[in-house]
């Protein structure tokens, strides 16, 4: 067997002496016994976001991690036949259970392949009545998020006359399962046998049941396993058993209320068989018969843990082995642990499907692909810091995607292509396209890095974005270009999509803030870069907005800035696309500081159509850029109290994004 000394990474979670304060401030010993019966409260203590982490911790993540069915398709399954077509399929997938899936006839078995990720939608994806089933060989596996329940047959306590577990491997290496809920099962609710490897089990809840969690039935000595974070509760024995493990890590496990049938032997908590090593940490035993034994052939080692109204064994003997050698982890107090494990264990509602980029996919593009149509739950997909030079669609069938760069900063995370409009239409050259609904992108630099100066074309238009899609957000995100930067547009002119840009960077020189959706900008940053000229330098925005729209561009709360000579921007002038006379623009910019940049008469006529016929005003602007002039419209206090964030972006719909900041 090789040798599984790792490299280290860098520790997530609290810093030991973090621990240990916060261990002291719950009231344990320097040993982690109890100072009293009762368990410490824990209102105080926060856990953090990796406890949701979508990537193996423990030994899955050794010897070449566990990814699952990452870099394959994303598929929803409904029922059991596409579940069973799609778990034993040759090729990668992340499959998403979407509410119950019946198995038919009663505890059959869906076989699980390699390379698959299997996962709750939600915190109500389930499977009934079967048993999801690895061979020996399969590799690669990622099962969370599920309900497994309800294939007891009545008088079967001991599980003699069914083998109906919830989830049976054998032979296999490299699987995570997490944040499941197993309960009510015939015979085992989790079997993982016969020398499997690198396997973690976290977060899971067992209840309800006899023989809860068994490893092993072999006689080698291989199996490397990591165990956190489960709840036990209603169980009798294997909580769980481990047999002849090369390596048992069980840390901040709670097992609670166990059955109470008078069963001297075979009513127990944890169990070191065989030649097993095992290392218990910080977990919590809470009215359990024999919370952890060990056969005289077996090592364990037990620290920090608590023990209330236990009885039997608690054997501790050999030196095991240190499981820091192999991985680095997060030790919750144990007396955290209950309300910890009770609150964050089983499926939780916000687990989701997590893309990444790059790594299970190569490409932001190659990701969108990956998002089913009709994609009904949300689906994040996590960008890595660096350039992604690539031009990325999300058509109108991919809705619910969050595109979230993962770098300390915006600028970290770009997307950036250099096609102008010149080749494929001012839609062609953008570098990113949104059509779908319901999309948000978050810390991310979106670019065309088209150089307008250095090659003459007939248009010169080079976008960064455009979206047609309604319902989108930008939180934290910038926008690069020169001329028609970002494009808020819908799929027509009498068709209203909303858009929200917020704490925000956007530039440009014309007509760089465009398009015919309803657009509020919150706080964010707008420079209007200089092309050179004392007197006309380019116009921020213009609109096209419908003329049934009342509500068209909003700058509010923000900050316009400039390098330009002082009375040389405008801010914005009407676009009629192909002279549509109902393309009436409004635009309000209000609460926002302006530079002297800005002309004193900052609107003007576009293509025959005069700025005097748009909806143009301003509302308690201020900077040097914001004095009082005669072709200035200000709107009145009575107006601007009905033009607000808010009315802008309710719609019929009541959509409030900015409410949740």
């Amino acid at each position: 067997m090789t040798h599984l000394r790792s490299k280290r990474l860098p520790r997530p979670g609290v810093a030991l002496a973090a621990v240990a304060g916060l261990v002291a401030a719950l009231g344990l010993g320097a040993t982690g016994e109890a100072r009293a019966a009762e368990p410490a409260r824990v209102a105080t203590y926060t856990p953090d976001a990796s406890r949701w982490a979508d990537r193996a911790h423990g030994f899955a993540s050794l010897a070449g991690g566990t990814t699952g069915g990452a870099g394959g398709k994303v598929v929803t399954v409904t029922d059991q036949a596409s579940l069973a077509r799609y778990a034993a399929a040759e090729e990668p997938y992340v499959i998403r259970v979407a509410g119950t899936v019946a198995v038919e006839p009663f505890g059959s078995d869906i076989v699980v392949a390699s390379n698959k990720t299997i996962i709750g939608v939600g915190d109500t994806g389930e499977i009934v009545h079967g048993e999801l089933h690895l061979n020996p060989g399969t590799h690669n596996v990622i099962i969370r998020n599920l309900t497994i329940r309800d294939s007891y047959v009545e008088g079967d306590w001991d599980g003699k006359t069914t083998d109906f577990d919830a989830i049976q491997m054998d032979a296999v290496h490299h699987v995570w399962i997490d944040h499941n809920r197993f309960t009510h099962m015939g015979d085992g609710l989790l079997d993982i046998r016969k020398d499997s490897q690198y396997v973690t089990v976290s977060y899971n809840q067992f209840s309800d049941h006899n023989k809860a969690f068994g490893i092993g039935w072999t006689n080698n000595v291989q199996t490397q396993i990591t165990i956190d974070h489960n709840w036990f509760t209603g169980t009798k024995q294997r909580n769980p058993s481990a047999d002849n493990c090369a390596y048992a890590h069980l840390y901040n496990n709670y097992v609670s209320a166990q059955v109470a049938d008078g069963d001297p032997v075979w009513t127990y908590g944890n169990w070191s068989r065989g030649r097993t090593k095992m290392v218990i940490e910080n977990s919590y035993y809470d009215r359990v018969q024999h919370p952890y034994q060990a056969d005289a052939t077996a090592e364990l080692v037990e620290r920090g843990s608590i023990l209330r109204k236990t009885s039997g064994r608690t054997d501790e003997w050999g030196a095991a082995f240190t499981p820091r050698d192999f991985y680095d982890y997060r030790l919750d107090p144990a007396a955290a642990v209950p309300a910890l494990v009770k609150k964050f264990s089983g499926p939780q509602q916000r687990i989701g499907v997590t893309l990444h980029v790059p790594g299970a996919y190569p490409t932001v593009q190659a990701a969108v692909d990956a998002v089913p149509d009709g994609n009904g739950v949300p689906v994040t997909i996590a960008v890595a810091p660096g350039t992604y030079r690539e031009k990325v669609f999300i058509p109108a069938a991919k809705p619910k995607i969050l595109l979230r760069g993962t770098g300390h900063h915006r600028s970290d995370t770009v997307i950036v292509f250099d096609t102008p409009a010149e080749y494929g239409g001012s839609t062609g050259s953008a570098t990113v396209r949104i059509a779908a609904n319901d999309v948000t992108a978050r810390n991310l630099t979106f670019s065309n890095d088209f150089d307008e100066a250095s090659v003459e074309l007939k248009g010169e238009q080079a976008l960064a974005m455009k979206t047609t899609g309604d319902r989108i957000v930008f939180e934290d995100a910038a926008f690069l270009g020169n001329q028609d930067t970002l494009m808020t547009d819908s799929p027509k002119l009498n068709v209203i999509s909303r858009v929200y840009v917020r704490d925000s960077y956007i530039e440009g020189d014309v007509d760089f803030i465009y398009g015919r959706a309803t657009t509020v900008i919150e706080r964010s940053v707008i420079k209007a870069l200089s092309r050179g000229s004392t007197t006309n330098n380019g116009w921020i925005t213009a609109a096209s907005t419908w003329t049934g729209n009342p509500y068209g561009f909003l700058i509010t709360r923000s900050k316009i800035v400039s390098d330009a000579p002082a009375g040389s921007f405008h801010l914005g002038r009407p676009w009629h696309p192909g002279g549509e006379p109902n393309a009436v623009a409004q635009v309000l910019i209000r609460d926002t500081r302006l530079p002297a940049a800005i002309k004193s008469s900052p609107w003007t006529d576009m293509s025959g159509f005069s700025w005097k016929d748009a909806r143009f005003t301003e509302y308690q602007n201020y900077g040097p850029g914001a004095a009082e002039s005669q072709d200035r419209p200000r709107m009145s206090d009575e107006d601007a109290r009905s033009h607000t964030v808010t009315a802008y972006l309710a719609g019929t719909d009541g959509w409030a994004p900015h409410v949740r900041h």
